[in-house]
């Protein structure tokens, strides 16, 4: 009788699945937003000591574009973090107006700046048709 020194064939299929690339994956991503969460943020750089309201329920945010201006109680203004002077607002105003959608205005107005500077500053975005406007504060504690 001969004897065979083969292997049997098996047929089952290997089971063992790889997640390296998943894993390596995963942190990359993580990298990534953490990178980028801090540069979508940049609309508060500019510190105000914004009027306080008394708690009430706030509409929520729709998913539009937004620009935010600040009306600063030495009068300077703001547009995200960029100053402008009264004369170059009605330059970036009229931009924003040529738009086809303009954008949603968040008003951020110091607690100690004048009406006068709001003011000024109503007329020119009332002169451009930018009427879609959102006030900043604080919530009372």
């Amino acid at each position: 009788m001969a004897r065979t020194f083969r292997r049997k064939q098996s047929a089952h299929p290997i089971a063992d699945l790889n997640v390296t690339n998943l894993i390596d994956l995963g942190f990359i991503l993580l990298v990534i937003f953490m990178i980028a969460t801090p540069l979508m943020q940049q609309e508060q750089k500019i510190p105000v000591n914004l009027p306080i309201e008394s708690v009430s329920a706030q509409p929520k945010p729709e998913k539009e574009r937004s620009e935010s201006i600040t009306i600063q109680a030495d009068g300077t203004v703001h547009i995200g973090d960029r100053g402008y002077s009264i004369k170059q607002l009605d330059v970036e105003f009229a931009r924003f107006s040529a738009e086809t959608k303009p954008p949603v205005i968040h008003l951020r107005l110091d607690a100690k700046a004048t009406a006068q500077q709001f003011v000024t500053v109503m007329d020119s975005l009332k002169k451009h048709n930018l009427t879609r406007i959102a006030f900043d504060t604080q919530v009372a504690r």
